[in-house]
């Protein structure tokens, strides 16, 4: 099995846990702006309106961007510009983005815009949360509020207490920039939170979707994923709901490997099966499928190998 830790993309997961816990990520994060949105009144999405903005901004990298119309205590239309960075290092242009953002908002549809930031990178020190500039007595100053997650990591305690799903969010993601070069470690914590869900009594609902969140942030080796998941499997003996995710992934890669090693023998003979060696390191489900698919086109079995080693390079430089 690779020695190499699975690139995690933490874009996504994020993405889906603020769609579904919206008011949770402004109570968590934001609490003063929380107390002044009338919750009663709903929120809505907007990203098409967000997309118009930023079509023809050439402005960098995108990772989450979600606008949001809210209306406030009072009565008043408002929207909310949240911006997640969850990269793994700064971006000098960032200040400069959420304030592009924010004006384009404003001038296209004449609301309030707020633009909130949540920075998951690992570097402690980069703390953007100003853009500006001041020429012959003109001055602008944009500031916006800015949370660093890093910062929870003195407030372990406050997140293993709270009940609030981004506090198993924040922790996972803590653990998942901490664990990188780590994998026994990884997966020791990803027990560890795997656990506390169960044993705060979420509900099924909010168990399945942050055990799927936890599962997309500490991503393991394929060896250690089974290992989890029989330790996972004995926690779950005594409950009444069912790990989904991980699991079913190990079935997937399980399957292919099977379809692979006896497609390499009835094509290309027992002789060919050394390959398995190396294809049964590889933990990523399209990639296999590739594999197996390539066995019905390849004539040798050295063609076979060179369609697996060019595509783990493709992986290499997209990571």
């Amino acid at each position: 099995m690779t020695n190499k830790t699975p690139q995690t993309q933490y874009d996504s997961p994020w993405k889906q846990m603020l769609q579904l816990y919206f008011e949770d990520f402004m109570q968590f994060f934001f609490p003063l702006a929380h107390a002044q949105i009338d919750w009663s009144r709903g929120f809505e999405f907007l990203d098409q309106e967000l997309q118009q903005v930023v079509r023809d901004a050439e402005l960098g990298k995108r990772l989450i961007d979600k606008l949001v119309k809210i209306y406030r205590i009072g009565g008043e239309e408002s929207w909310l510009l949240i911006h997640v960075e969850v990269q793994s290092q700064e971006e000098d242009d960032f200040p400069k983005r959420m304030f592009v953002y924010n004006y384009r908002i404003f001038d296209r549809y004449d609301r309030s815009v707020a633009s909130l930031a949540v920075l998951g990178d690992d570097n402690i020190n980069w703390r953007p949360s100003q853009f500006g500039y001041d020429l012959f007595g003109c001055t602008v100053n944009f500031q916006f509020p800015v949370i660093k997650l890093l910062d929870y990591q003195q407030r372990l305690s406050e997140l293993e207490a709270s009940r609030n799903p981004f506090a198993t969010v924040v922790m996972a993601h803590l653990a998942a920039v901490q664990t990188r070069s780590n994998r026994s470690q990884r997966k020791k914590q990803k027990i560890t939170l795997a656990r506390r869900l169960y044993e705060q009594g979420f509900d099924r609902d909010a168990v399945l979707n942050l055990l799927g969140f936890i599962d997309w942030m500490l991503t393991l080796p394929l060896d250690l994923e089974r290992e989890f998941k029989r330790e996972i499997e004995q926690l779950e003996a005594q409950q009444s709901m069912q790990y989904m995710t991980s699991f079913e992934r190990i079935t997937r890669i399980e399957g292919l490997l099977e379809a692979i090693e006896l497609g390499l023998e009835l094509k290309f003979g027992s002789s060919s099966l050394f390959l398995m060696d190396e294809i049964s390191q590889i933990d990523d489900v399209e990639q296999l499928r590739k594999i197996k698919d390539g066995i019905k086109t390849a004539t040798t079995v050295d063609e076979l190998r060179q369609i697996y080693q060019h595509s783990t390079t493709d992986i290499q430089l997209e990571n």
